[in-house]
């Protein structure tokens, strides 16, 4: 979806998909689905996420889920996993021709960084610009749901980590962001409304993926 002739996802022919969403939004239900469904078209796939998809990724999670920080220093942590896991999983994979699939990407950060912590949103697209100049996702999946859904759904899973016991004005300004995002980047990002059943919304899905399996 991006035509950026310089993203390694066009020149390789493999593509990048992200998946947002405000904690329980029901993202993360989906990313199986997906990358099956890549699979059974003949795609190989390499499934990830952020933070995280490294052994450094992982141990920087541990700490951005757990521990409390100013919000520059977590938007910097973020970053720099975002970089690794770039230059170790998904700039590698692309270069195979792969397709990549990332449970969050920097959308995220604009989201929870930007939107939640209100950090300046000028200085996260510094980050970007600096970490990313040339790579986008060649679709972002956001998966939308009113607050009081997501809480439903949050409350009836695990503990909690650090974000997801946020409460709602905090992710009332994430999803407040992520959907002025998907609005700027319209070519990009497709919001799926994620009140349906999995089966309809699966249905939502194929189709999605499939018109990007045209291009």
């Amino acid at each position: 979806m991006t035509s950026d002739s310089s993203n390694p996802s066009q020149a390789a022919h493999g593509k990048f998909i992200s998946f947002e969403g405000i904690d329980g939004a029901g993202k993360s239900t989906h990313i199986g689905f997906v990358a099956g469904l890549l699979e059974a078209h003949g795609k190989s796939v390499v499934s990830s996420r952020e933070p995280g998809g490294t052994p450094l990724g992982e141990a920087l999670r541990d700490v951005l889920l757990h521990q409390k920080m100013h919000l520059e220093t977590e938007a910097l942590l973020m970053f720099a996993s975002r970089r690794e896991h770039m230059a170790q999983v998904i700039e590698p994979a692309l270069a195979r021709g792969d397709w990549v699939i990332s449970d969050r990407f920097t959308d995220a950060s604009f989201a929870y960084q930007g939107g939640g912590r209100g950090l300046d949103l000028a200085k996260l697209e510094a980050l970007e610009h600096w970490v990313h100049p040339q790579l986008q996702p060649d679709l972002t999946l956001l998966f939308d749901v009113p607050l009081d859904v997501a809480r439903t759904r949050l409350d009836a899973t695990r503990t909690l980590d650090k974000f997801e016991q946020e409460q709602t004005v905090f992710f009332a300004n994430c999803r407040t962001e992520y959907l002025r995002r998907a609005a700027q980047f319209p070519q990009r990002i497709v919001v799926v409304d994620s009140t349906r059943s999995i089966e309809e919304t699966r249905r939502t899905l194929t189709a999605i993926v499939e018109k990007l399996l045209e291009l």
